[in-house]
C-alpha cells in the first residue's frame, strides 16, 4: 500500500509563554470537561492558586493573543474560545507531559482481557473482538482494531477439497490457530488424489512457513529445478499461486465497536459530515489507509501516536482525533494496530496511557498464543 505523510499543521509563528501556556491548558482543560467556550473568568478561577496579581484583562490579552496564533478560536455566538486544532497540538506535545494509566482503567483491562479461558475465547479473532468493545466502552468514542495479515503468519497445514467445475475449497491453518478458508478455480482439472498429494508436499515442506517466505521458495525452487519440474510440482504451483494471494491474507480483518457512541457527542452536530464519517469507519480500504497513514506520521508517547483534525487528511474526519498504536508479534514488523477515535474533544493523556498498554497487551498475549501453537 503507497503511504503519504499527512499534512502537517500550520506552524505556530509564535511559542507560548508560561503564562500562555498556563491559560491555553486551563482553556483546554475545561473544554475538555464541558465541552463550551471558556471565558475568562473561568480561567482565572482556575488559575486562581498560581495566577495571583493576575487581573482579568491580562489573562483576556493572552486569552487574544493565543487566538491570533490560531491556537484558540472564538464560537460567533460566545465571547469563550475553544481549542483549535493546532492548539490541541501544542498540548499533546508540550503541556500533557507523560501519561500515565490510571488504577481503575488498569483493571478495567485486565478483567475485560482474561476472561476463564475458553476455546472461542482464545481466538486472535474473539481477542481482536474484545480489544475494539474495550477501547470503546473506556473511551466511550470508537474502539478499532486491525488484525495482523495472515501473510506473515507461520502456515500450520494445508489441505485441497475438490469440489465441481474446477472449483476448489482451500483449507488454510496459520498460526496461532488461525483458520482461512477460500475457493479456488483451476482451468486444468485435478482429481483429489492429486490434490491430497500436493496437498502433503507442500505441508512436508513448508509447514512453518510464512506465506511470504513460501512464495519466495517457491518461485526459487522453479527457477533451480527446472528439470524436476514434474506434475506434482507444477501442481503446487498452480494451487499455491491461487491460495496463497489474495486481499483477504495481505490485510488484516478491521474490528470496529462503539460507533454509535459518536450520534450522541454534540461535537458532531455537522450531519453530512457525520455521514461521511460513517462511511469511512464502514470502508475496511480507506480504514486502514488511514490508520496506517496516522503511524507513518506523528509519534506521541512511546509508540503511540495522536493525529488532530487537519492531520487527518480527510474532510470527514475535520472534526476528529485519533489515538493509535501499533502491535507487534515477537520481534516482527507491526503486525496491526489499535487506535480510538472520536471527537477531538478527547481524553487525550488517559486515553493514549489506555492505548499504549492495551497494545502491549495484545503483543503480549498473541506471542504466548503463537509460543503454545
Amino acid at each position: 500500500m503507497t503511504m503519504r505523510n499527512f499534512p502537517p499543521p500550520t506552524p505556530i509563528d509564535w511559542l507560548p509563554d508560561a503564562r500562555a501556556r498556563a491559560v491555553l491548558a486551563a482553556i483546554i482543560n475545561e473544554h475538555l470537561v464541558t465541552g463550551e467556550p471558556v471565558g475568562s473568568r473561568t480561567v482565572a478561577t482556575a488559575l486562581a492558586a498560581r495566577a495571583a496579581g493576575w487581573s482579568p484583562a491580562t489573562i483576556r490579552n493572552v486569552m487574544a493573543e493565543l487566538e491570533e496564533a490560531g491556537l484558540v478560536e472564538q464560537p460567533h455566538t460566545s465571547a469563550g474560545r475553544v481549542p483549535t486544532d493546532k492548539g490541541y497540538r501544542f498540548y499533546v506535545d508540550h503541556l500533557l507531559g507523560d501519561a500515565q494509566l490510571n488504577a481503575s482503567d488498569l483493571a478495567a483491562i485486565d478483567r475485560m482481557l482474561t476472561p476463564p479461558r475458553t476455546d472461542d475465547s482464545a481466538t486472535p479473532a474473539r481477542l481482536m473482538e474484545k480489544v475494539s468493545h474495550l477501547l470503546s466502552e473506556l473511551s466511550q468514542n470508537v474502539g478499532i482494531v486491525i488484525s495482523p495479515a495472515l501473510a506473515g503468519n507461520r502456515l500450520q497445514h494445508i489441505e485441497f477439497v475438490n469440489l465441481s467445475d474446477g472449483r476448489i475449497l482451500v483449507l488454510l491453518v496459520f498460526a496461532p490457530n488461525i483458520v482461512q478458508h477460500k475457493i479456488i478455480r483451476i482451468d486444468d482439472p485435478l482429481t483429489q488424489e492429486e490434490l491430497e498429494r500436493t496437498a502433503r508436499y507442500l505441508n512436508v515442506e513448508f509447514s512453518g512457513k510464512s506465506l511470504l517466505a513460501i512464495r519466495s521458495e517457491i518461485l526459487q525452487r522453479m527457477c533451480a529445478e527446472k528439470a524436476l519440474y514434474d506434475r506434482l510440482l507444477r501442481n503446487a504451483m498452480l494451487l499455491c499461486g491461487s491460495s496463497l494471494v489474495g486481499e483477504e491474507l495481505e490485510t488484516g480483518d478491521v474490528y470496529v465497536d462503539g460507533a454509535s457512541n459518536i450520534l450522541i457527542k454534540p461535537d458532531f452536530a455537522d450531519i453530512e459530515r457525520l455521514r461521511e464519517l460513517f462511511r469511512t469507519l464502514e470502508e475496511k480500504t480507506r480504514l486502514v489507509k488511514l490508520l496506517n497513514e496516522c503511524l507513518s506520521y506523528r509519534a506521541g508517547a512511546g509508540d503511540v501516536r495522536v493525529a488532530i483534525g487537519r492531520e487527518l487528511g480527510s474532510p470527514a474526519m475535520r472534526a476528529c482525533a485519533l489515538i493509535s498504536a501499533p502491535y507487534r508479534i515477537g520481534a516482527g514488523d507491526v503486525a496491526g494496530t489499535i487506535s480510538v477515535i472520536g471527537p477531538m474533544r478527547l481524553e487525550y493523556a488517559r486515553l493514549m496511557a489506555v492505548v499504549g498498554y492495551v497494545a502491549h497487551e495484545v503483543e503480549r498475549m498473541l506471542h504466548e498464543e503463537g509460543a503454545a501453537a
